[in-house]
Protein backbone atom coordinates (compact mmCIF):
# COMPACT_ATOMS: atom_id res chain seq x y z
CA UNK A 1 0.00 0.00 0.00
CA UNK A 2 1.20 3.54 -0.76
CA UNK A 3 1.13 6.00 2.15
CA UNK A 4 1.55 9.75 2.13
CA UNK A 5 3.96 9.42 5.07
CA UNK A 6 5.68 6.53 6.82
CA UNK A 7 7.03 7.40 10.25
CA UNK A 8 9.79 5.32 11.84
CA UNK A 9 9.57 5.58 15.62
CA UNK A 10 6.57 6.15 17.89
CA UNK A 11 8.07 8.46 20.49
CA UNK A 12 7.04 12.11 21.08
CA UNK A 13 8.20 13.13 17.59
CA UNK A 14 6.67 10.13 15.85
CA UNK A 15 3.26 10.03 17.48
CA UNK A 16 2.90 13.83 17.37
CA UNK A 17 3.71 13.85 13.65
CA UNK A 18 1.28 10.99 13.04
CA UNK A 19 -1.54 12.75 14.88
CA UNK A 20 -1.00 16.11 13.16
CA UNK A 21 -0.77 14.48 9.74
CA UNK A 22 -3.82 12.33 10.41
CA UNK A 23 -5.89 15.32 11.47
CA UNK A 24 -4.93 16.99 8.19
CA UNK A 25 -6.25 13.99 6.26
CA UNK A 26 -2.96 12.41 5.20
CA UNK A 27 -2.64 8.66 4.89
CA UNK A 28 -0.09 7.74 7.58
CA UNK A 29 1.72 4.59 8.70
CA UNK A 30 3.54 4.61 12.04
CA UNK A 31 6.11 1.85 12.67
CA UNK A 32 7.32 1.26 16.24
CA UNK A 33 9.40 -1.73 17.27
CA UNK A 34 8.68 -1.61 21.02
CA UNK A 35 5.96 0.51 22.60
CA UNK A 36 4.23 3.73 21.56
CA UNK A 37 5.54 6.69 23.50
CA UNK A 38 9.18 5.82 22.93
CA UNK A 39 11.87 6.25 25.55
CA UNK A 40 10.17 9.32 27.01
CA UNK A 41 6.98 7.59 28.02
CA UNK A 42 8.28 4.08 28.68
CA UNK A 43 11.85 4.48 29.95
CA UNK A 44 12.41 8.19 30.58
CA UNK A 45 10.39 11.31 31.28
CA UNK A 46 7.12 9.89 32.59
CA UNK A 47 8.38 6.98 34.73
CA UNK A 48 11.15 9.14 36.17
CA UNK A 49 8.79 11.95 37.13
CA UNK A 50 6.30 9.46 38.57
CA UNK A 51 8.94 8.05 40.91
CA UNK A 52 10.30 11.52 41.70
CA UNK A 53 6.82 12.64 42.74
CA UNK A 54 6.59 9.74 45.18
CA UNK A 55 9.98 10.77 46.56
CA UNK A 56 8.83 14.39 46.80
CA UNK A 57 5.76 13.37 48.80
CA UNK A 58 8.04 11.38 51.10
CA UNK A 59 10.27 14.44 51.57
CA UNK A 60 7.19 16.58 52.26
CA UNK A 61 5.82 14.23 54.91
CA UNK A 62 9.20 14.05 56.60
CA UNK A 63 9.34 17.84 56.77
CA UNK A 64 5.64 18.34 57.61
CA UNK A 65 6.41 19.64 61.11
CA UNK A 66 7.77 22.83 59.48
CA UNK A 67 4.19 23.51 58.44
CA UNK A 68 2.74 22.70 61.87
CA UNK A 69 1.51 19.32 60.65
CA UNK A 70 2.55 16.26 62.63
CA UNK A 71 2.45 12.62 61.61
CA UNK A 72 4.08 9.30 62.36
CA UNK A 73 7.36 8.41 60.72
CA UNK A 74 6.96 8.24 56.95
CA UNK A 75 7.75 5.00 55.14
CA UNK A 76 7.66 3.82 51.55
CA UNK A 77 7.18 0.68 49.49
CA UNK A 78 9.49 0.51 46.46
CA UNK A 79 7.54 -2.31 44.81
CA UNK A 80 4.29 -0.34 45.00
CA UNK A 81 6.06 2.74 43.59
CA UNK A 82 7.13 0.65 40.62
CA UNK A 83 3.64 -0.81 40.22
CA UNK A 84 2.11 2.67 40.19
CA UNK A 85 4.71 3.81 37.65
CA UNK A 86 3.87 0.89 35.35
CA UNK A 87 0.15 1.59 35.68
CA UNK A 88 0.65 5.20 34.60
CA UNK A 89 2.76 4.12 31.62
CA UNK A 90 0.08 1.68 30.48
CA UNK A 91 -2.60 4.35 30.83
CA UNK A 92 -0.70 6.91 28.78
CA UNK A 93 0.33 4.41 26.09
CA UNK A 94 -3.33 3.44 25.78
CA UNK A 95 -4.18 7.13 25.38
CA UNK A 96 -1.76 7.46 22.46
CA UNK A 97 -3.26 4.37 20.81
CA UNK A 98 -6.71 5.93 21.10
CA UNK A 99 -5.47 9.15 19.46
CA UNK A 100 -3.91 7.17 16.63
CA UNK A 101 -7.11 5.21 16.08
CA UNK A 102 -9.28 8.34 16.14
CA UNK A 103 -7.13 9.88 13.41
CA UNK A 104 -7.00 6.73 11.26
CA UNK A 105 -3.27 6.16 11.75
CA UNK A 106 -2.12 2.72 10.66
CA UNK A 107 0.27 1.21 13.21
CA UNK A 108 2.68 -1.66 12.65
CA UNK A 109 4.53 -3.11 15.64
CA UNK A 110 7.94 -4.25 14.52
CA UNK A 111 11.34 -3.10 13.34
CA UNK A 112 11.15 -1.10 10.14
CA UNK A 113 13.96 -1.28 7.61
CA UNK A 114 14.50 1.25 4.84
CA UNK A 115 15.19 -0.80 1.72
CA UNK A 116 15.58 2.16 -0.62
CA UNK A 117 13.98 4.69 -2.93
CA UNK A 118 12.76 4.18 -6.50
CA UNK A 119 10.82 6.58 -8.72
CA UNK A 120 10.45 9.00 -5.78
CA UNK A 121 8.78 6.29 -3.66
CA UNK A 122 10.35 4.94 -0.45
CA UNK A 123 10.07 1.27 0.45
CA UNK A 124 10.09 0.07 4.06
CA UNK A 125 10.18 -3.58 5.12
CA UNK A 126 8.63 -4.62 8.42
CA UNK A 127 7.55 -8.07 9.63
CA UNK A 128 8.16 -9.49 6.16
CA UNK A 129 5.89 -6.97 4.44
CA UNK A 130 6.89 -4.07 2.21
CA UNK A 131 5.25 -0.68 2.62
CA UNK A 132 5.59 2.31 0.32
CA UNK A 133 5.51 6.07 0.99
CA UNK A 134 5.85 9.41 -0.75
CA UNK A 135 7.45 10.97 2.33
CA UNK A 136 9.57 9.45 5.08
CA UNK A 137 9.88 10.78 8.62
CA UNK A 138 12.70 9.41 10.80
CA UNK A 139 12.02 9.63 14.54
CA UNK A 140 14.20 6.79 15.83
CA UNK A 141 15.39 8.59 18.96
CA UNK A 142 18.58 7.92 20.88
CA UNK A 143 20.49 5.37 22.95
CA UNK A 144 22.50 5.67 26.17
CA UNK A 145 26.20 6.29 25.63
CA UNK A 146 28.27 3.43 27.06
CA UNK A 147 31.84 4.71 27.47
CA UNK A 148 34.97 2.57 27.31
CA UNK A 149 35.71 2.07 31.00
CA UNK A 150 37.92 -0.78 32.18
CA UNK A 151 35.86 -3.52 33.82
CA UNK A 152 32.49 -1.96 32.98
CA UNK A 153 31.19 -4.89 30.98
CA UNK A 154 32.14 -7.27 33.77
CA UNK A 155 29.73 -5.69 36.25
CA UNK A 156 25.94 -5.56 36.38
CA UNK A 157 25.59 -1.80 35.96
CA UNK A 158 22.40 0.20 35.49
CA UNK A 159 21.44 2.67 32.82
CA UNK A 160 18.32 4.77 33.37
CA UNK A 161 16.24 1.92 31.95
CA UNK A 162 17.30 -0.60 34.60
CA UNK A 163 17.18 1.97 37.41
CA UNK A 164 13.53 2.63 36.61
CA UNK A 165 12.72 -1.03 37.24
CA UNK A 166 14.76 -1.57 40.40
CA UNK A 167 13.34 -4.34 42.57
CA UNK A 168 15.48 -3.47 45.57
CA UNK A 169 17.54 -0.53 46.75
CA UNK A 170 21.33 -0.60 46.92
CA UNK A 171 23.03 0.59 50.08
CA UNK A 172 25.58 2.59 48.14
CA UNK A 173 24.95 3.92 44.64
CA UNK A 174 27.58 5.54 42.45
CA UNK A 175 26.24 7.61 39.56
CA UNK A 176 28.73 8.18 36.77
CA UNK A 177 27.62 11.44 35.18
CA UNK A 178 26.08 14.47 36.89
CA UNK A 179 23.84 15.66 34.07
CA UNK A 180 20.06 16.04 34.14
CA UNK A 181 19.33 12.31 34.24
CA UNK A 182 22.07 11.63 36.76
CA UNK A 183 20.86 14.33 39.13
CA UNK A 184 17.23 13.26 38.92
CA UNK A 185 18.19 9.72 39.92
CA UNK A 186 20.50 11.09 42.61
CA UNK A 187 17.54 13.03 44.00
CA UNK A 188 15.22 9.99 43.90
CA UNK A 189 17.56 7.53 45.56
CA UNK A 190 18.74 10.08 48.12
CA UNK A 191 15.13 10.58 49.22
CA UNK A 192 14.86 6.80 49.61
CA UNK A 193 17.84 6.81 52.03
CA UNK A 194 20.39 5.37 49.60
CA UNK A 195 23.94 6.67 50.04
CA UNK A 196 24.63 8.36 46.70
CA UNK A 197 27.89 9.53 45.13
CA UNK A 198 28.04 11.44 41.83
CA UNK A 199 31.18 11.45 39.68
CA UNK A 200 31.29 14.15 37.00
CA UNK A 201 34.09 14.93 34.52
CA UNK A 202 33.21 18.62 34.20
CA UNK A 203 33.64 21.38 36.78
CA UNK A 204 29.91 21.51 37.61
CA UNK A 205 26.81 19.33 37.46
CA UNK A 206 23.99 19.63 34.88
CA UNK A 207 26.12 21.05 32.08
CA UNK A 208 24.21 23.54 29.93
CA UNK A 209 22.14 24.93 32.78
CA UNK A 210 23.04 28.14 34.61
CA UNK A 211 26.25 27.39 36.53
CA UNK A 212 25.44 29.51 39.55
CA UNK A 213 22.11 27.81 40.11
CA UNK A 214 23.61 24.38 39.40
CA UNK A 215 26.17 25.01 42.13
CA UNK A 216 23.41 26.04 44.53
CA UNK A 217 21.50 22.83 43.74
CA UNK A 218 24.65 20.79 44.29
CA UNK A 219 25.25 22.50 47.65
CA UNK A 220 21.69 21.68 48.72
CA UNK A 221 22.09 18.01 47.87
CA UNK A 222 25.51 17.86 49.50
CA UNK A 223 23.79 18.94 52.72
CA UNK A 224 21.43 15.99 52.25
CA UNK A 225 24.35 13.58 52.12
CA UNK A 226 25.19 13.20 48.43
CA UNK A 227 28.92 13.12 47.71
CA UNK A 228 30.03 14.97 44.58
CA UNK A 229 33.33 14.41 42.78
CA UNK A 230 33.81 17.04 40.08
CA UNK A 231 36.66 17.26 37.57
CA UNK A 232 36.87 13.49 37.95
CA UNK A 233 37.33 10.80 35.29
CA UNK A 234 36.40 7.18 35.98
CA UNK A 235 39.36 4.88 35.25
CA UNK A 236 37.96 1.45 36.12
CA UNK A 237 35.08 -0.31 37.84
CA UNK A 238 34.55 -3.64 39.55
CA UNK A 239 31.83 -5.32 41.59
CA UNK A 240 33.23 -3.67 44.69
CA UNK A 241 34.47 -0.22 43.75
CA UNK A 242 34.91 2.57 41.24
CA UNK A 243 38.32 4.10 40.65
CA UNK A 244 38.53 7.63 39.32
CA UNK A 245 41.16 10.31 38.81
CA UNK A 246 40.50 13.75 40.29
CA UNK A 247 41.60 17.20 39.14
CA UNK A 248 45.02 16.83 40.77
CA UNK A 249 45.65 13.52 38.99
CA UNK A 250 45.19 11.48 42.15
CA UNK A 251 43.42 8.14 41.84
CA UNK A 252 40.61 7.57 44.34
CA UNK A 253 38.60 4.42 44.97
CA UNK A 254 35.07 4.40 46.41
CA UNK A 255 32.83 1.43 47.09
CA UNK A 256 29.39 0.84 45.66
CA UNK A 257 26.73 -1.87 45.61
CA UNK A 258 25.43 -0.57 42.29
CA UNK A 259 26.68 1.68 39.48
CA UNK A 260 24.31 3.87 37.46
CA UNK A 261 25.79 5.00 34.16
CA UNK A 262 24.44 8.34 32.98
CA UNK A 263 26.91 10.07 30.67
CA UNK A 264 24.64 11.09 27.82
CA UNK A 265 22.81 9.72 24.79
CA UNK A 266 23.62 9.25 21.11
CA UNK A 267 21.40 9.19 18.00
CA UNK A 268 19.87 5.85 16.97
CA UNK A 269 20.95 5.69 13.33
CA UNK A 270 21.94 2.07 12.84
CA UNK A 271 20.23 -1.25 11.99
CA UNK A 272 17.19 0.22 10.21
CA UNK A 273 18.63 0.80 6.74
CA UNK A 274 19.53 4.46 6.98
CA UNK A 275 22.69 3.73 5.00
CA UNK A 276 20.48 2.99 1.98
CA UNK A 277 19.54 6.66 1.83
CA UNK A 278 23.04 8.04 2.39
CA UNK A 279 21.75 11.04 4.35
CA UNK A 280 24.17 13.74 5.38
CA UNK A 281 25.25 13.64 9.04
CA UNK A 282 27.25 15.94 11.28
CA UNK A 283 30.52 15.08 13.03
CA UNK A 284 28.67 13.49 15.95
CA UNK A 285 26.56 11.24 13.76
CA UNK A 286 23.35 13.25 14.04
CA UNK A 287 21.17 13.51 10.93
CA UNK A 288 21.49 17.00 9.46
CA UNK A 289 18.25 18.90 8.92
CA UNK A 290 17.21 22.40 7.84
CA UNK A 291 14.70 24.72 9.52
CA UNK A 292 11.85 22.66 8.07
CA UNK A 293 13.30 19.39 9.43
CA UNK A 294 14.21 18.23 5.92
CA UNK A 295 17.31 16.08 5.55
CA UNK A 296 19.71 16.16 2.60
CA UNK A 297 16.96 14.26 0.71
CA UNK A 298 14.01 16.72 0.53
CA UNK A 299 11.31 14.05 0.91
CA UNK A 300 12.97 12.62 4.02
CA UNK A 301 12.44 14.44 7.32
CA UNK A 302 14.02 13.77 10.71
CA UNK A 303 12.82 14.88 14.14
CA UNK A 304 13.72 14.36 17.77
CA UNK A 305 16.91 13.04 19.34
CA UNK A 306 18.20 11.66 16.04
CA UNK A 307 18.89 15.24 14.89
CA UNK A 308 20.93 16.04 18.01
CA UNK A 309 19.61 19.59 18.33
CA UNK A 310 17.91 19.15 21.67
CA UNK A 311 17.34 15.78 23.33
CA UNK A 312 14.06 16.82 24.89
CA UNK A 313 10.57 15.45 24.29
CA UNK A 314 8.97 18.86 23.88
CA UNK A 315 11.55 19.83 21.28
CA UNK A 316 10.84 16.61 19.41
CA UNK A 317 7.10 17.31 19.41
CA UNK A 318 7.58 20.82 18.04
CA UNK A 319 9.99 19.57 15.35
CA UNK A 320 7.34 17.04 14.31
CA UNK A 321 4.76 19.82 13.93
CA UNK A 322 7.17 21.81 11.76
CA UNK A 323 7.90 18.79 9.55
CA UNK A 324 4.22 17.99 9.01
CA UNK A 325 3.36 21.64 8.36
CA UNK A 326 6.06 21.79 5.70
CA UNK A 327 4.72 18.64 4.07
CA UNK A 328 1.26 20.26 4.08
CA UNK A 329 2.62 23.44 2.54
CA UNK A 330 1.99 25.58 5.62
CA UNK A 331 4.35 28.39 6.57
CA UNK A 332 6.35 27.26 9.60
CA UNK A 333 9.94 26.67 10.63
CA UNK A 334 11.82 25.45 13.68
CA UNK A 335 13.25 27.89 16.21
CA UNK A 336 15.58 26.82 19.00
CA UNK A 337 15.96 30.22 20.67
CA UNK A 338 13.48 29.42 23.44
CA UNK A 339 13.66 25.73 24.37
CA UNK A 340 12.99 25.33 28.10
CA UNK A 341 15.03 22.82 30.07
CA UNK A 342 14.08 21.45 33.48
CA UNK A 343 15.72 19.28 36.12
CA UNK A 344 12.99 17.67 38.24
CA UNK A 345 14.97 17.50 41.44
CA UNK A 346 13.58 18.82 44.72
CA UNK A 347 13.96 21.80 44.43
CA UNK A 348 13.49 22.04 40.68
CA UNK A 349 15.78 24.01 38.42
CA UNK A 350 14.58 25.40 35.10
CA UNK A 351 16.00 27.60 32.39
CA UNK A 352 15.28 28.94 28.93
CA UNK A 353 17.29 31.02 26.49
CA UNK A 354 20.92 31.92 27.01
CA UNK A 355 22.87 31.29 30.21
CA UNK A 356 25.45 33.81 31.41
CA UNK A 357 28.21 31.46 30.26
CA UNK A 358 26.75 31.26 26.75
CA UNK A 359 26.37 35.03 26.48
CA UNK A 360 29.95 35.52 27.62
CA UNK A 361 31.22 32.98 25.11
CA UNK A 362 29.35 34.73 22.28
CA UNK A 363 30.61 38.13 23.41
CA UNK A 364 27.06 39.45 23.90
CA UNK A 365 26.84 42.33 26.37
CA UNK A 366 24.19 41.67 29.01
CA UNK A 367 22.85 42.61 32.42
CA UNK A 368 21.78 40.15 35.08
CA UNK A 369 18.66 40.85 37.15
CA UNK A 370 18.52 38.52 40.14
CA UNK A 371 16.15 38.14 43.07
CA UNK A 372 15.65 35.49 45.78
CA UNK A 373 12.47 33.45 45.44
CA UNK A 374 11.59 34.65 48.94
CA UNK A 375 10.28 37.86 47.34
CA UNK A 376 7.28 35.76 46.29
CA UNK A 377 4.83 35.42 49.16
CA UNK A 378 3.43 32.19 47.73
CA UNK A 379 6.92 30.69 47.57
CA UNK A 380 7.58 31.53 51.21
CA UNK A 381 4.23 30.06 52.25
CA UNK A 382 4.85 26.76 50.47
CA UNK A 383 8.63 26.34 50.79
CA UNK A 384 9.40 26.81 54.47
CA UNK A 385 13.11 27.19 55.08
CA UNK A 386 13.99 26.81 51.40
CA UNK A 387 16.02 29.14 49.24
CA UNK A 388 15.57 29.85 45.56
CA UNK A 389 16.64 32.30 42.89
CA UNK A 390 15.13 33.97 39.84
CA UNK A 391 17.64 35.26 37.31
CA UNK A 392 16.71 37.25 34.20
CA UNK A 393 19.32 38.14 31.59
CA UNK A 394 18.76 41.12 29.29
CA UNK A 395 20.81 42.60 26.46
CA UNK A 396 21.73 46.23 25.75
CA UNK A 397 18.23 46.86 24.38
CA UNK A 398 16.68 45.34 27.53
CA UNK A 399 15.37 42.40 25.49
CA UNK A 400 14.93 39.20 27.48
CA UNK A 401 17.72 36.77 26.52
CA UNK A 402 17.52 34.16 29.27
CA UNK A 403 15.59 33.23 32.41
CA UNK A 404 16.83 30.76 35.02
CA UNK A 405 15.01 29.56 38.13
CA UNK A 406 15.83 27.51 41.20
CA UNK A 407 12.94 26.58 43.45
CA UNK A 408 9.58 24.82 43.32
CA UNK A 409 7.55 24.81 41.14
CA UNK A 410 9.85 26.29 38.49
CA UNK A 411 8.79 23.69 35.94
CA UNK A 412 5.22 24.98 36.01
CA UNK A 413 5.96 28.59 35.07
CA UNK A 414 9.13 28.52 32.94
CA UNK A 415 6.72 28.64 29.97
CA UNK A 416 5.92 32.26 30.84
CA UNK A 417 9.59 33.10 30.27
CA UNK A 418 9.72 30.90 27.17
CA UNK A 419 6.93 32.92 25.57
CA UNK A 420 8.66 36.20 26.44
CA UNK A 421 11.91 35.10 24.81
CA UNK A 422 10.23 33.61 21.73
CA UNK A 423 8.30 36.87 21.28
CA UNK A 424 11.53 38.88 21.76
CA UNK A 425 9.88 40.92 24.50
CA UNK A 426 11.78 43.63 26.36
CA UNK A 427 11.46 44.57 30.01
CA UNK A 428 8.84 47.27 29.51
CA UNK A 429 6.61 44.97 27.45
CA UNK A 430 6.85 42.22 30.04
CA UNK A 431 6.10 44.59 32.89
CA UNK A 432 2.72 45.34 31.34
CA UNK A 433 1.62 41.71 31.70
CA UNK A 434 -0.66 41.19 34.70
CA UNK A 435 0.52 38.34 36.94
CA UNK A 436 -2.07 36.78 39.29
CA UNK A 437 -1.47 37.15 43.02
CA UNK A 438 -0.44 35.24 45.02
CA UNK A 439 1.58 32.99 42.73
CA UNK A 440 5.18 31.89 42.73
CA UNK A 441 5.68 33.10 39.17
CA UNK A 442 5.12 36.70 40.31
CA UNK A 443 8.84 36.50 41.07
CA UNK A 444 9.44 37.04 37.35
CA UNK A 445 7.77 40.44 37.39
CA UNK A 446 9.40 41.41 40.69
CA UNK A 447 12.81 40.65 39.26
CA UNK A 448 12.20 42.97 36.32
CA UNK A 449 12.18 45.93 38.71
CA UNK A 450 15.66 45.28 40.11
Amino acid sequence: MLYDIIILGGGPAGYTAAERAGVAGLNVLLIEKQALGGVCLNEGCIPTKTLLYSAKILDTIRSASKYAVFSNDASFDLAKMMTRKNKIIRKLVAGIKIKMRENNIAIVEGKGFISGKKNDIFSIICNGQTFFAKKLLICTGSLPVIPQIKGLHDVDFWTSKEALSASELPTNLIIIGGGVIGMEFASFFNSLDVKVSVIEMLDEIINGMDKELAAMLRTEYAKRGINFYLHSKVISVSNKDVVFENEEGKQISIQADKILLSVGRKPRTETFGLENLNLEKDAKGNIKVNNYMQTSIPDVYACGDVTGHSLLAHTASREAEVAVNHILGKSDEMSYQAIPAIVYTNPEIAGVGYTEEQLQKKGISYKCLKLPMAFSGRFVAENEGSNGVCKILIDENETIKGVHLLGNPSSEFITVATMAIEAKMNIEQWKRIVFPHPTVHEILKETLYI
